[in-house]
């Protein structure tokens, strides 16, 4: 499907290139919001594969959201409306605030903000897909702030439409392999503080159109 690529933030796992994502009463989730993985790099992540490893007797779902469906839901004056915007995406506001200063300079040099259309054409299939999320894009170009965030804000809601969502109970050794320009994905976090650990690789992307 592609060549694995690291996420700069997540703890390294046994084998190279996956991350071990483990939550308990020490560790909460933090994934509890709809957004698309990698999304703050110049080629987002194409991919993802996560695999469950320990999972709690109850909660710790993860959901999906079909953007391309969400884009089509929208009416057409908001299609002409966000026609050729592109908006900025940033690790920095969610990332960031677990780092320190020194920390956010030395990898703000290989991870700058980078700049996506707001409607993409998937790469491989051409469908027409929504693609800002809550946690990385933080505006969209050439608007004035305030009807930048509003416009986010409306876009945004879009994932949250249960019609566009499915939902999966994970099992140990369970298996998700999702398509992270088509979908946004949200980690349920109701199972605090039992413990969760989840093994994952993203699957490297290119520029988006």
């Amino acid at each position: 499907m592609g060549e694995p690529e690291p996420n700069p933030f997540f703890p390294k796992g046994d084998t190279a290139g996956v991350s071990r994502l483990a939550k308990d009463a020490a560790a909460v989730g933090q994934e509890n919001v709809w957004h698309s993985d990698h999304s703050f790099m110049a080629a987002p992540a194409l991919g993802s594969v996560l695999r469950a490893v320990e999972v709690p007797s109850s909660g710790g779902d993860t959901m999906w959201a079909d953007m391309g469906a969400a884009y089509d839901n929208l009416s057409d004056a908001m299609k002409r409306r966000v026609e050729g915007l592109t908006a900025v995406h940033d690790w920095e506001p969610s990332w960031g605030t677990f780092m320190t200063p020194e920390q956010i300079a030395a990898l703000r040099r290989s991870l700058p903000p980078v700049e996506h259309p707001v409607v993409v054409r998937h790469p491989r299939t051409g469908r027409r897909t929504l693609y800002v999320n809550e946690p990385f894009t933080t505006r969209i170009v050439g608007l004035p702030e305030d009807e930048s965030r509003e416009l986010l804000h409306e876009l945004g809601l879009q994932a949250r439409i249960p019609e566009f969502q499915v939902r999966f109970r994970w099992q140990p050794d369970s298996i998700a392999i999702w398509d992270n320009i088509a979908v946004q994905h949200y980690a349920v976090n109701d199972y605090y503080p039992r413990r969760r650990v989840m093994e994952r690789i993203a699957i490297a992307g290119v520029p988006l159109s």
